[in-house]
């Protein structure tokens, strides 16, 4: 009730900005956004409005806000402000940013402007963003951040809680203290529950756990994601190849990721890059989408070209005209089908070279299956529609055919594809469309020209 209570008043209050917006009064509009919103939805307003609007909306921002606004807004948005900005001014703009949210803000500038924003910080801060930097941004070591506190393991939990008391605040999301030694070793950790309920005097090295879950520095995101939902993580220790420590993760930046992968699945299939923002300027969002566009388009002309060598045929029976996107469609669904699932299987780490064989065998079997049934169907219909038992004998095992093929495909693709470093999402749609057409068109159109020859 209470979220609820709290998400009319922020619909209230976005109606009032958006009617004061209208009605041109700006010192309303800056009074609510600066004092009725928080962050993350100013940043969902900026988001969700035009160019024009955007910019104004910006400008009436407090200075005091953009910063933590800016960590909200997706890469292209938060890019587009960037830009604009001198290193003075990103430096004042970013100084309360996380390590790890600092480095994804760099990663997007020119490196001219990456280092002059390097030269303007104190030492201790640069040393601590080009490590970051210096690893690759879907990494762990481009997702760490470098605000762990490190204990030693000898010292009794009593000092700890004195050291700890000497601090402001604590990181955020800090769930567990990290044991080192004096090389900066990994040996364990300090959860904050085991803290508080053990006695004082009992050493960090009685109470740490050094069975903790590490993350190589060089783990791709994607595993990393994996393993913080497998193993219900709030962070994790991120390690050098000789067991150092680097820094750490945290839950926030890994429901990033995984909000990212999905989005990237989904705009990948159409084509689209996951931070096109919404709101991109005409002659920009038609460069973008031209491209596929044209991709689709010499996919269709295959297609056609298909069709074109048995145009005596469709001439002779017209029937074939009408019924042959049937076969085409069908293979179409049936392939997306199976392409997904195993996109999706990858993305979590289920598949592997174990288990591969099993997957293609079922879904070989899937399509027999749903082959039969769906060529009976269709079969049924076509004779009764066009009073021909042969066109239907046709279609039907035209469909059988292309319905395996469309299971057999959709498994292997992704697989094939991300063994040749190409991403599965973007490229997999587009090529399984030209083999379910190109199938579907050469078994129908060449089995009825078999059979009417």
């Amino acid at each position: 009730m209470v979220k609820t209570l709290e998400q009319a008043k922020r619909h209230k209050k976005i109606r009032s900005l958006n009617e004061a917006l209208e009605s041109g009064s700006l010192d309303q509009v800056a009074r609510i956004l600066n004092r009725g919103l928080s962050p993350s939805d100013i940043a969902h307003l900026l988001e969700s409005t035009p160019p024009k609007e955007r910019s104004v909306l910006w400008q009436l921002v407090d200075k005091e806000l953009e910063g933590e606004i800016l960590q909200y807004l997706s890469d292209e948005v938060r890019t587009d402000f960037l830009s604009k900005l001198n290193p003075q001014e990103l430096i004042s703009i970013t100084e309360d940013f996380e390590t790890d949210d600092l480095a994804d803000v760099l990663q997007q500038l020119p490196e001219k402007v990456i280092q002059e924003v390097l030269d303007a910080m104190d030492l201790q801060d640069r040393q601590r963003i080009e490590e970051v930097l210096s690893y690759a941004e879907d990494t762990a070591g481009g997702l760490m951040n470098t605000d762990a506190i490190t204990i030693r393991p000898d010292i009794s939990i009593d000092v700890v809680l004195r050291y700890l008391r000497r601090h402001r605040s604590l990181p955020e999301m800090t769930d567990k203290l990290l044991v080192v030694n004096r090389k900066d070793e990994f040996i364990g950790v300090l959860s904050i529950n085991k803290m508080l309920v053990s006695s004082p005097s009992s050493t960090v090295r009685e109470v740490m756990d050094t069975e903790a879950v590490t993350i190589a520095v060089s783990t791709p995101e994607t595993e990393v994601a994996n393993l913080f939902e497998r193993r219900d993580l709030v962070s994790a220790p991120v390690l050098s190849s000789d067991g150092r420590l680097l820094g750490r993760i945290t839950i926030d930046d890994v429901v990033d990721v995984i909000r990212d992968d999905a989005d990237h699945s989904l705009m990948s299939m159409a084509g689209l890059d996951e931070d096109d923002d919404t709101f991109t300027p005409i002659i920009k969002t038609a460069k973008r989408r031209a491209v596929w566009l044209g991709i689709n388009l010499i996919t269709a002309f295959i297609a056609s070209a298909v069709i074109g060598l048995f145009e005596a045929t469709i001439e002779k029976v017209v029937a074939l005209a009408v019924l042959m996107p049937i076969v085409a469609s069908m293979g179409g669904i049936a392939g997306s089908q199976a392409l997904t699932l195993v996109i999706r299987s990858m993305a979590v780490g289920q598949i592997s070279r174990n288990n591969l064989g099993w997957l293609l065998n079922r879904e070989f079997i899937v399509g027999i299956l749903n082959g039969c049934l769906w060529a009976l169907i269709v079969a049924g219909a076509a004779i009764a529609w066009f009073n021909d038992l042969t066109i239907g004998v046709i279609i039907a095992v035209a469909l059988l055919i292309n319905l395996i093929v469309a299971a057999v495909a959709g498994t292997m693709l992704p697989v094939l594809l991300r063994a040749r470093n190409i991403d599965p999402a973007l490229a997999g749609g587009v090529i399984l469309t030209t083999i379910t057409d190109v199938v579907g068109f050469l078994s129908f159109l060449g089995l009825a020209t078999i059979v009417y020859a």
